[in-house]
């Protein structure tokens, strides 16, 4: 049975930095291209980042480009997500995402061709 796990998120202060990461069981992560959305409270679910198969093409929200690095290491089956300088309007529920493509497609920033889900890591980030 295929189980998307992330860890590492956490409780931290403004400017603070977090790094995210997701395996996989009875998954080949190498696959699919990977993304990370995240969910607030009240609010729908956004995409955070994408990354294609080999990691050779990563893409952002504007709202953390050039704080947040998505990679990936397929000899280790792992997902990260580092997050740095974060602000309060971060926080949020964390999830990563196998789709079901090898590459990000123009709607990456969307649920839709989300072929697997993780139960999500909590990011609460204080001022």
């Amino acid at each position: 049975q295929v189980q998307v796990v992330e860890s590492g998120g956490g409780s931290v202060q403004a400017g603070g930095s977090l790094r995210l990461s997701c395996t996989a069981s009875a998954l080949r992560l190498e696959e699919y291209a990977m993304g990370w959305f995240r969910q607030a409270p009240g609010k729908e679910r956004e995409g955070v980042s994408c990354i294609n198969w080999t990691g050779s093409r990563t893409y952002y929200a504007d709202s953390v480009k050039g704080r947040f690095t998505i990679s990936r290491d397929n000899a280790k089956n792992t997902l990260y997500l580092q997050l740095n300088s974060l602000e309060p309007e971060d926080t949020a529920m964390y999830f990563c995402a196998a789709r079901s493509t090898t590459y990000c497609p123009g709607s990456w920033s969307t649920s839709s061709g989300v072929r697997y889900w993780g139960q999500g890591t909590q990011v609460t980030v204080s001022s």
